[in-house]
C-alpha cells in the first residue's frame, strides 16, 4: 500500500514537507489514529479496521468506511485524478472539514479553546462539564447552516457515534472525553480498553 509521506516520527506525528506548525494542527492528530499503518493515507479498509478497533461494529464500521472515505477523499487530493480506492491524504485533512460544525477547528485545523468552551457555556444546563442526550441535539442543531444536508448528517453522524461510544452510566457525554475527541487521544483510549477487556476474557476461557 503506497502512500505520499515523507516520514513517521517516533511519536506518531507523521512530517510532510508544506505542513507548517504541525503540533497546532489537533484535526491532523484527531485523525492520525485511522492512518494504520502510518502512510499518510487512510484506505477504507484502516477507517474500517479502527472503527473497530474502538469498539464499533462490523455494519458501523463498514458504513463509516464507505461514508468518510467517499465524502473525503477527493476533498484532499486537489489536483490529483478520480481514484476507485478513495484514500484520504492526511495531510490535507484540513480541506475536508465540513461545514455546519462546531468550529472548533479552525481552516488551518487549530483547535481554538473559545469555540470549545462556548459548547458547554450555551447547552450544558444539567451539568456545566458535559452534555445529556438532548442537550447534544441542541447543540448539533444550533450547527446548522440552510440547506446544508451533507453537513447537518456528517455533523450528527460524528456526534451520534461519539455519545453512543461514550456516554456514562447516567446518559452524560463529558467535557474531557469531548476534549480527547478531539485531539484524536480519545480513540487511542478505546482501543487500548477494547484490547485489554478482549485479553482479560481469553485469559479467563
Amino acid at each position: 500500500m503506497a502512500g505520499d509521506s515523507d516520514s513517521v516520527l517516533n511519536s506518531g506525528i507523521i512530517k510532510h514537507e508544506g505542513l507548517e506548525n504541525q503540533d497546532q494542527n489537533v484535526l491532523l492528530k484527531h485523525v492520525l489514529f485511522f492512518d494504520r499503518n502510518k502512510d499518510g493515507i487512510i484506505y477504507p479498509s484502516e477507517t474500517f479496521e479502527g472503527f473497530r478497533a474502538i469498539g464499533c461494529g462490523i455494519l458501523l464500521s463498514s458504513v463509516a468506511a464507505i461514508f468518510i472515505n467517499l465524502g473525503l477523499s477527493r476533498k484532499t487530493r486537489p489536483g490529483k485524478p478520480f481514484s476507485l480506492h478513495f484514500p484520504i491524504e492526511v495531510k490535507n485533512i484540513q480541506m475536508a472539514k465540513h461545514s455546519s460544525d462546531s468550529g472548533v477547528y479552525d481552516k488551518e485545523g487549530r483547535f481554538v479553546s473559545s469555540k470549545f468552551e462556548g459548547i458547554f457555556s450555551k447547552h450544558a444546563r444539567s451539568n456545566s462539564n458535559a452534555l445529556t442526550s438532548e442537550e447534544l441535539n441542541a447543540f448539533i442543531k444550533s450547527n446548522r447552516e440552510p440547506k446544508d444536508y451533507g453537513g447537518w448528517l456528517a455533523g450528527y453522524v460524528e456526534w451520534k457515534i461519539l455519545y453512543m461510544l461514550c456516554k456514562d452510566k447516567n446518559g452524560m457525554l463529558h467535557k474531557d472525553t469531548i476534549r480527547a475527541a478531539y485531539d484524536g487521544s480519545l480513540f487511542e483510549k478505546l482501543a487500548k480498553e477494547k484490547a485489554s477487556k478482549k485479553q482479560n476474557t481469553t485469559s479467563n476461557v
